[in-house]
């Protein structure tokens, strides 16, 4: 029985060049055509030719509806992710049913991003809504994170409203405290006093996002894009967001909503680090009271030299530097080692840390 189970494996791995040895039963033989649809382009020329000879071409739908019929839930998930990721199956993304089916994960979000070009406008707002829903279920359980993060440490500006004449609210004082009117002495006795916050933060710390959108770092943008809208509500923090490939462009105007932030990243091409950095270092007013967190792959389309440069003259400015190979939740972020240690041993900190993660970190350093 074993042996019959592990050659029905093969057969199923090695698709229909293996039908002549290991003949399949008709029961299997829709299992075969799901996996051929897919995994036939292995061996295809071209990938427009999907399915067992003779059998009938399934369509996208067709074929989703089939694997969730056929497979466990995981292996259903992985196939999708696979069409998508490696065999370039885009048409799953234009199809208002194929969406409906497909889980609405990260894994989804950076495809609609980096095809939303060819969605069409039939789909465009079902693909909006699920890139603006995604987007907001994973900025509420990092809001969570990042609050965690703060908890505890001793943050300017988070403490009560000064207790001084100019901060005074009369009208809300007045408001609160009506029940407390006496008539022996016809005034209102307050039982509180209510005052308002500082009406300007003092110093606040500035953090300069530097994001490099080229192709391999398209989770760390997505988490980037949160990551800056939750740090602008902090009164403690001034937010500039810079997001880079061979141009760069500033989108700290549009920082409290992550997904405008998103939808104006075109992710691939070159990368022009030492460019973003030099923007950065214009930006840099208050160099105490400034974090630089560059999140890159480190791969500079310029003599890295210039980079090195410019990372040497952030650090000696008084600015703190924080280097991000990667802002995601991936144990194996790929990066130019030989850079980031040059750029170490100029004073940056360099690390690939979870969104949470920099939460800390620059909670550490404020604080």
């Amino acid at each position: 029985m074993k042996n019959e189970e592990a050659l029905l494996r093969w057969r199923l791995i090695l698709g229909e060049f293996a039908e002549e040895s290991i003949p399949l039963e008709d029961s299997m033989r829709e299992t075969d055509e799901a996996l051929a649809f897919i995994y036939d382009n292995e061996y295809s020329e071209k990938r427009g030719i999907r399915g067992g000879k003779g059998g009938p071409v399934l369509s996208v739908p067709l074929w989703i509806k089939k694997i969730k019929k056929l497979f466990p839930k995981e292996a259903c998930e992985m196939m999708q992710k696979q069409a998508l990721d490696k065999y370039g199956m885009t048409e799953m993304l234009t199809d208002p049913d194929v969406l409906k089916e497909m889980p609405h994960d990260i894994d989804l979000l950076k495809k609609l991003l980096m095809f939303r070009s060819m969605i069409p406008a039939t789909v465009k707002n079902m693909a909006d809504d699920i890139v603006r829903q995604t987007v907001e279920e994973l900025k509420k359980r990092l809001e969570v994170k990042v609050r965690r993060a703060f908890s505890g440490k001793k943050l300017p500006y988070s403490t009560n409203a000064p207790k001084v004449y100019r901060n005074l609210n009369f009208k809300k004082t007045v408001e609160k405290n009506l029940k407390n009117y006496s008539a022996e002495y016809k005034t209102i006795i307050p039982d509180r006093i209510y005052f308002d916050a500082n009406i300007k933060n003092y110093n606040p710390w500035n953090i300069i996002i530097l994001v490099d959108e080229s192709g391999s770092m398209s989770d760390s943008v997505i988490y980037s894009a949160i990551m800056a809208s939750i740090f602008s509500k902090l009164p403690f923090i001034s937010i500039k967001l810079v997001v880079f490939d061979t141009h760069l462009v500033d989108l700290s105007d549009h920082t409290y909503d992550p997904v405008e932030t998103l939808m104006k990243v075109q992710l691939g091409g070159g990368t022009d680090i030492y460019g973003a950095l030099c923007y950065a270092q214009k930006l840099i007013t208050a160099p105490q009271k400034t974090i630089v967190v560059l999140i890159s792959d480190l791969c500079d389309g310029n003599d890295y030299r210039f980079m090195y440069g410019c990372c040497s003259s952030i650090v000696e400015s008084g600015a703190k530097f924080f280097i991000l190979p990667a802002l995601d939740y991936s144990s194996s972020p790929c990066y130019s080692k030989q850079a980031a240690e040059n750029m170490a041993k100029r004073g940056a900190e360099v690390c690939a840390v979870t969104p949470e993660g920099l939460a800390e970190w620059i909670g550490n350093v404020i604080s």
